[in-house]
């Protein structure tokens, strides 16, 4: 069984009339993103990029662009269809439009966009807990919270990377809820819940205290990081749906995957801190190896539940994972001395998630075609 197929598969939404320009907004921020993290690597482009001044400004706002501009965005939309209210689509219209202005270069208007995207989104999640008092609710609130904490890191103290931990618990935290919530479907160890909110207590203590005493800071976030990930690898049902066949097993294979990489990114996070020449792979683990395999997991099923885009699921969708986790091993490994290697690994990250996008457009093309629908 499809892990909760019952819970996403709800009647198809109603597609907003500011869909397709979100949709647009994602796409800027995505691309603009991706190509500013392959200048930030080393990786050459070509002269017709490099003589727009928008690829100067994504290199300099790549972290904003990916966590903010994109992630949040679509958060955000997933967020907005869930609670069915116009004013939830305010969080995603403002964080893409952040992410526009990023690729401008108007980072204070882009700031405060994302202030207000972040302070929108904490209303919208106040609703959802008010509709649904729960434990993995409220860690969706928490999350909210995060991502605004770090937003306003980002206004008041430009270049600060100090609202880095913040959007990360972002993430982090919106990730562990919808697996806290999956630990319903089976029988959990006394006092599970209890150690999951102390390890992400402990990672909001993290990018607190990295305000003020970054070594301090990071070495605390860099282990809550790595328990979370033993957390994750202990209690949840990925365990056992490994096991299954069809996409319930490409899931599992995508988040027990990801967990791995989350405890690489606690290591480096807290090495990093000390010091060590780890702070690419603090990111890039966390980021790419962790996040996006989430997000490689979870689209064959989220798509079709918010952008009633119907997938074919196939082996294929093994490839893009596996060109993701070959090239992390290349950036955060020998790239980790060599900076060609580390820039042929970014190159291949992208590669990665190029290669993703056109598995699921060659899906959702093959169920069309399988089932005799419609074009759109």
């Amino acid at each position: 069984m499809v892990e909760r197929a019952s819970r996403i598969a709800r009647p198809r939404p109603r597609r907003h009339r500011l869909a397709p320009g979100l949709l647009v907004l994602v796409a800027m921020a995505l691309l603009g993103g991706i190509a500013g993290g392959l200048l930030r690597a080393g990786v050459q482009l070509p002269q017709l990029f490099q003589s727009h001044a928008w690829l100067g400004y994504a290199a300099l706002s790549h972290a904003a662009l990916m966590i903010c501009g994109f992630m949040g965005t679509v958060i955000g939309i997933e967020r907005a269809v869930a609670v069915k209210a116009a004013g939830a689509w305010l969080a995603p219209l403002a964080s893409g439009l952040a992410g526009l202005c990023l690729l401008l270069g108007f980072s204070g208007p882009a700031a405060v966009l994302i202030v207000v995207a972040a302070a929108i989104f904490v209303v919208v999640n106040l609703v959802i807990v008010r509709r649904q008092r729960a434990a993995h609710t409220v860690l969706l609130l928490a999350a909210a919270l995060a991502w605004l904490a770090g937003g306003l890191v980002f206004l008041l103290r430009p270049g600060d990377v100090a609202s880095l931990p913040w959007w990360f618990a972002f993430l982090v935290m919106t990730i562990a809820a919808e697996r806290l919530e999956m630990t319903r479907l089976m029988r959990t160890r006394p006092g599970a819940r209890f150690s999951l909110f102390l390890v992400l207590a402990a990672m909001v203590g993290g990018a607190s205290v990295s305000l003020f005493a970054p070594v301090a800071g990071g070495v605390l976030y860099g282990v809550s990081l790595f328990l979370l990930a033993l957390w994750l690898g202990v209690f949840d049902i990925a365990r056992r749906t490994i096991h299954a066949d069809g996409l319930t097993r490409y899931m599992a294979v995508c988040l027990l995957g990801g967990y791995a990489w989350l405890a690489v990114a606690g290591l480096a996070w807290a090495g990093a801190a000390l010091g060590l020449p780890l702070r690419d792979a603090a990111l890039h683990a966390l980021g790419l190896g962790f996040i996006v395999s989430m997000m490689m997991g979870h689209a064959p099923v989220i798509l079709p539940a918010i952008a009633r885009v119907k997938l074919q699921f196939g082996w294929p969708f093994y490839l893009p994972l596996a060109a993701l986790y070959l090239s992390l091993l290349v950036r955060l490994g020998p790239g980790l001395v060599d900076l060609g290697l580390r820039a042929s690994g970014a190159l291949f990250n992208a590669v990665a998630m190029g290669l993703f996008a056109a598995t699921v457009a060659g899906a959702a093309l093959v169920w069309r075609l399988k089932h005799g629908a419609p074009a759109p």
